[in-house]
């Protein structure tokens, strides 16, 4: 061996040892760097010791959201982030997922990672080198250097940094775990004084019931965990939209104690923040002084909370002079104390609940005793109010709480359901009871002849009035005045009848004397009247004055407990008419009626209970005595091919085979069909026959 070549190995040798050294040094001063960015300020200088560059990066991988992190720790021109980029294109992404270094001898002959290159082109960058990151628990991430000379990092370069990457992704993980370790300290130490203050908060606020008397303490313990100058408590009426303070932790005048405010409030819990009075928008509120005077206070931000206790909105406001005193993080703290005040406003709600529940209760007994002393006077007279089904004792139960009103009442349901039943029942329960109950069909009678009826004539008003007549209304007076069918009667009539509901005085036919109308009103109908009137067939002024209080009476298929409690009185009002009453119903009888669906309702009931009365002579009721129609009942579905058939639509056909039948003459469809013109016309409008 030639004595160059000697001294040039030594020479190497003494290299590597003395860069094995500096490494050593470093990777001592990397691993007292316990905060993250504190390291990354000393790396940089510490690896100028090692290794040779003119570019120095950093990538931290996130493995959960697969997101990459860059960081620029060195560089000898004006550092610009590089790309992020995500897929294979990216070499820290290939680096990261391979853990395999990449040496980039010439910038401009590589091909594989354009962005990379393009990068460090930008950067006066001619060579480079990439390590990955990584211990044995977790990949850290990428670390690279670049230089601006060509072939800068040879193979022994390479070794050389992969050791050096190992050190300093050591010291990276043991950062990172540090500064997870303090977050999690820090959060445990929140989470305790938050717990110490809840803790004081309930021993606070356990004794007592007005939350004004220790509200200073109550602010005096949140500050601890959430620092403020003023606190207050208020209480919000949503209807009329005012705030209301109720508890201050100082003096709150000369500030208002009520405000006015609109387009804030929420609709249920939250929060809101302002972080500046000067700067940020403030919630419009009256009196328009309300902010001018808090800033003339000193105070700059507040954070509200909003909250409900049982059914009472309330709010706990955070007041403070430093501006952007409040964040969105303090939200949860702010919510817990507001929790604990909630808690304490309900002590006294609760109290005050359980008065009122038992109150209502007291109510509700005595109106249920009310229900059934009336249904049981009733049923002795008529028979008609027997029902144990719900449906029918909601019913009961909404009549007995309008009857000691004068509310006009409106009870809609089919045809037979027992709407005239149910009227006489509030009339029987009201102060009314004394008075008389008169009832009028609108249906049953011409336009002409309704009015006359309703509101009745004086002498001469019309052809034939040889004397003047009351009307039903006068009849009715000190009573009620059952309308029936009301969605049969005329437009004028409407018109007229509408000034008794608004103004309870009418006129008589052909008179210009005004009279009283001293009457309750209890209307019934079997239509839709909303319909109706959609179709201009009924006022909708008159509609709103019937619908004040509106009763819907279930049709007897929907009531089938009721069928046989009413069949028993059935049978027995009718046995007290006849020489020989029935002894009773067979088993055959009883699931007869109730298989049947009863499209005429209770009042189809009681006469096919009074024709098998006749036909059984005195004997037991059979199925045999009933006449129900096979197609109605409950059980049997149409059969395959059938056509569906229902009263509406037979009665239009007749109407308009007698209108064909009779050459398109009103009059005779009408004698024909045995009802009136008006009830034709009614008719013609409902199913829009020409």
């Amino acid at each position: 061996m030639l004595a160059g070549e000697h001294d040039a190995i030594i020479a190497d040798s003494n290299t590597t040892a003395s860069r094995y050294e500096a490494l050593i040094r470093v990777s001592e001063t990397l691993g007292a760097c316990h905060e993250r960015d504190t390291l990354f300020r000393t790396l940089a200088h510490e690896l100028r010791h090692v290794i040779s560059f003119d570019f120095l990066g950093l990538s931290i991988y996130d493995a959960a959201t697969h997101s990459i992190e860059p960081y620029v720790l060195a560089s000898t021109g004006e550092p610009v982030p590089p790309p992020i980029l995500s897929t294979e294109e990216s070499m820290t992404y290939w680096v990261i997922q391979h853990q395999e270094p990449i040496v980039i001898p010439t910038v401009e002959g590589e091909t594989r990672f354009p962005q990379a290159v393009a990068y460090m082109q930008s950067q006066g960058m001619r060579s480079t080198c990439a390590l990955p990151l990584t211990t044995r628990q977790r990949r850290i991430g990428l670390i690279c250097t670049a230089s601006r000379q060509p072939h800068t990092y040879a193979g022994e370069d390479v070794t050389f940094l992969t050791l050096v990457a190992n050190q300093v992704a050591l010291a990276i993980d043991n950062a990172l775990n540090y500064g997870a370790l303090q977050q999690a300290l820090a959060i445990e130490r929140e989470r305790q004084r938050n717990l110490e203050a809840s803790d004081e908060l309930l021993r606070a606020l356990a004794p007592v019931l007005d939350i004004r008397q220790v509200f200073p303490r109550i602010s005096q313990i949140a500050a601890t965990v959430l620092p403020h100058d003023r606190l207050t408590f208020t209480f919000h009426d949503r209807q009329s939209r005012e705030v209301i303070v109720q508890a201050a932790s100082d003096d709150w005048e000369p500030l208002p104690t009520r405000l006015k405010v609109d387009h804030f409030l929420p609709a249920g819990d939250g929060a809101g923040i302002v972080n500046d009075f000067e700067t940020d928008a403030c919630p419009p509120v009256e009196p328009l002084t309300f902010w001018d005077d808090v800033r003339s206070q000193g105070y700059r931000s507040f954070m509200a909370i909003h909250m409900t206790a049982r059914d009472q909105f309330i709010g706990l406001q955070f007041w403070s002079k430093r501006r952007g005193a409040f964040e969105d993080r303090q939200v949860p703290i702010a919510k817990r104390v507001a929790d604990h005040v909630a808690l304490a406003v309900s002590h006294e709600q609760l109290a005050e609940m359980a008065r009122q529940a038992a109150e209502a209760r007291s109510r509700a007994d005595r109106l249920e005793a009310r229900v059934k002393s009336l249904s049981d006077e009733l049923a002795a007279k008529t028979g008609r109010m027997v029902g144990p089904s719900p449906e029918w004792q909601a019913v009961l139960k909404a009549a007995t709480q309008v009857a000691l009103t004068d509310t006009t009442v409106l009870l809609v349901g089919e045809s037979g359901t027992g709407k005239e039943v149910v009227a006489r029942f509030i009339r029987h329960a009201s102060n009314r009871a004394g008075g008389p109950f008169v009832a009028l069909n609108c249906a049953a009678l011409p336009e002409q002849l309704l009015e006359s009826e309703l509101f009745g004539y004086e002498r001469g008003a019309f052809t034939g009035a040889q004397q003047a007549k009351p009307g039903q209304i006068e009849l009715a007076a000190g009573g009620v005045l059952f309308l029936d069918e009301v969605a049969e009667m005329s437009p004028s009539a409407q018109a007229k009848f509408l000034r008794v509901l608004q103004e309870r005085e009418f006129q008589r036919l052909g008179s210009t004397r005004t009279l009283k109308a001293n009457v309750r009103v209890i209307a019934a109908t079997n239509r839709d009247l909303k319909k109706a009137m959609e179709r201009g067939d009924f006022r909708e002024d008159l509609f709103y004055r019937l619908q004040v209080f509106d009763i819907q009476l279930p049709p007897l298929r929907e009531r089938t407990t009721d069928i046989l409690p009413l069949s028993e009185a059935f049978l027995q009002e009718i046995g007290q008419l006849f020489g020989r009453p029935p002894s009773g119903l067979t088993r055959d009888a009883k699931q007869a009626l109730l298989r049947c669906r009863w499209p005429g309702n209770v009042r189809q009931l009681r006469n096919a209970l009074e024709r098998a009365a006749i036909l059984c002579e005195g004997g037991l009721i059979t199925s045999d005595h009933f006449s129900l129609d096979e197609a109605t009942p409950a059980a049997a579905a149409p059969a395959a091919g059938a056509p569906a058939t229902d009263l509406s639509t037979v009665e239009r056909d007749l109407i308009a085979q007698a209108l064909t039948d009779c050459g398109g003459n009103k009059s005779k469809a009408a004698s024909r069909l045995g009802i009136t013109r008006t009830q034709l016309y009614v008719r013609l409008r409902k199913y829009q026959l020409s």
